[in-house]
């Protein structure tokens, strides 16, 4: 999608929203229509706005020069980026299908890009005699917080914005740059497939953790792993300066964090719509026949009851992040010594909230846990709880139906 696609859907959008306001006679549906445009705008900026982090990624990291001599669509399929179907027009479909659009081919890739068709990457493609050429490359929220739906071939479908992209392999990505020395590359593609470590660049230590879903985080304070920020806005700029390289500034004292990019904010004034738009995405239901009903309702009692897990998953969010942090000693994961928290502002954990807990396996902040049944057992062994492998199996069962 263009900038004048961008400028007519929010227009759309606009207009839509002020019927609603005329029809009910403003009141409520004034508010209700303000909030509909930022949450538009909202999608707008997680789906395509780099914040001008193409200085990282291309005047740095050199990444455009790395696409356009060896990422092909099937190559980039392989490390986990996603295409969007809707963004591909018929001929390009019909040319996918009958083989005559090339997927060894980086032009191909360039040309995906060109139609803004590559979830989470945002390229400036020039014509240079003809022949186009991948300029400029940045990256936006979309790259590692959604994912498709494989309607159309794995990798490619319908985007589900929030969703976070678990086939990703963002060290390995990063590793391609000519940029990043030899030591830097081993600690990138040590990480493996769903995993970022958003401290790495910071403090030169290497301990990734699973990429979170960005959905179900409506009425939550306590957005990330650690509870660092009360509020998505400032997980959303800390990612947008430190992480993606956007033009902006980001201060952290409890860290000795203060970083500024550029000399111009691309950042600050999209936050509150970016915000909205997140704070929009529901948790997806589980899909029909994918748990075991009868098992649920078991595993339901066990969860509250002798599995003591509404003692912190508690309430309609399953999480009491709003009330409280946690110490290290408590995690299901790690050694205190060596906690993920250490390195953070609040040197704690919040509980994980579970509704959509069903789509984003592995488990733990660290991946440790493969299955649901697998975190049951961890728990029920480290708090010496004592249930039975019917039981665990009973509270995987409640836990995939939330």
């Amino acid at each position: 999608m263009n900038g004048a696609s961008h400028a007519l859907l929010i227009t759309a959008t606009i207009g839509a929203a002020m019927a609603v306001v005329a029809a009910c006679g403003g009141g409520d549906a004034d508010s209700a229509a303000e909030q509909a445009v930022l949450i538009e705008q909202g999608k707008q900026v997680f789906r395509f706005d780099t914040f001008g982090d193409e200085a990282q990624w291309t005047d740095a990291l050199r990444m455009h020069e790395v696409i356009s001599a060896a990422v092909d669509p099937v190559t980039a399929l392989s490390v986990g980026l996603k295409v969007d179907a809707d963004a591909l027009p018929t001929a390009v479909v019909d040319g996918i299908r009958n083989g005559s659009i090339s997927l060894t081919s980086p032009a191909t890739t360039i040309a995906l890009l060109k139609l803004n068709a590559v979830v989470g990457l945002k390229g400036t493609v020039e014509s240079v005699n003809g022949v186009d050429r991948l300029a400029r490359v940045g990256i936006t929220c979309a790259l590692c917080h959604s994912t498709v739906d494989n309607s159309f071939a794995p990798g490619i479908g319908k985007r589900l914005d929030g969703w976070a992209n678990r086939d990703l392999n963002p060290g390995a990505i990063i590793a391609l740059s000519p940029a990043v020395d030899a030591a830097t590359k081993t600690a990138l593609n040590s990480w493996g497939k769903g995993k970022f470590d958003p401290r790495h660049n910071v403090d030169g230590i290497s301990k990734p953790v699973v990429i979170p879903p960005a959905y179900g985080l409506d009425g939550i304070h306590g957005v990330t792993y650690t509870g660092d920020g009360k509020d998505l806005a400032y997980w959303n700029r800390y990612v947008a300066v430190v992480e993606m390289g956007g033009q902006g500034s980001f201060a952290e004292p409890r860290l000795n964090l203060n970083i500024t990019n550029g000399t111009q904010d691309l950042v600050s004034n999209k936050l509150p719509a970016l915000q909205a738009y997140q704070l929009s995405l529901k948790a997806p239901v589980p899909p029909t026949g994918s748990f075991d009903a009868v098992a649920a309702l078991r595993g339901k009692a066990v969860f509250e009851g002798a599995g003591k897990c509404v003692s912190c998953h508690s309430g309609p969010l399953f999480t009491d992040a709003n009330a409280r942090l946690h110490s290290p000693s408590a995690s299901m994961a790690e050694p205190e010594s060596q906690s993920y928290a250490s390195r953070s502002a609040t040197k704690q954990y919040r509980t994980t909230p579970l509704k959509g807990v069903w789509q984003h396996a592995p488990y733990f902040h660290d991946g440790s846990a493969a299955t649901l049944e697998d975190v049951g057992q961890i728990y029920s062994d480290k708090m010496s709880l004592g249930l039975s492998s019917g039981q665990i199996a009973d509270v995987a069962q409640y836990l995939k139906s939330l």
